[in-house]
């Protein structure tokens, strides 16, 4: 992986919000929302994948990466575990542990990375009550 590649990358991902942004601006209220929700997709996407890029070069631990971004421990292991890089790495609840990124690190290095498992879905709020 080159140094260039995740910049542009992210540069793409930015614009493509930013394109969602400005679309949502000349809209009603109503009207926004699928502009606005579309882009809170995609900088969440954006999120989780700096965050599995930070983890894997060594820049950042589980938890500092986390904390960057504003999200508590427990909620960093499943967000890494929707993005291209570690997804492969999740454990059997969904969740990807130190120990996983420590093995992505390993195949990594050795140029063997696992193949990343079909992209889940976002996460979505779902009731504990259905009233």
């Amino acid at each position: 992986m080159t140094q260039d590649r995740p910049v542009d990358d992210h540069r793409g991902k930015l614009d493509s919000v930013r394109n969602l942004l400005d679309a949502a601006q000349v809209e009603d209220s109503v009207g926004a929302l699928p502009y606005l929700r579309e882009a809170a997709d995609r900088l969440t996407e954006l999120i989780d994948e700096s965050m599995a890029a930070a983890v894997l070069t060594g820049q950042a631990s589980l938890r500092s990466a986390g904390a960057q971004a504003g999200l508590t421990e427990n909620a960093v292991g499943p967000r890494l575990a929707r993005t291209m890089a570690l997804g492969a790495y999740a454990d059997d609840r969904g969740r990807v542990t130190a120990a996983g990124v420590e093995r992505a690190k390993y195949d990594l290095e050795s140029g063997v990375p696992k193949q990343p498992a079909a992209a889940p879905s976002p996460m979505r709020f779902k009731p504990r009550r259905s009233t």
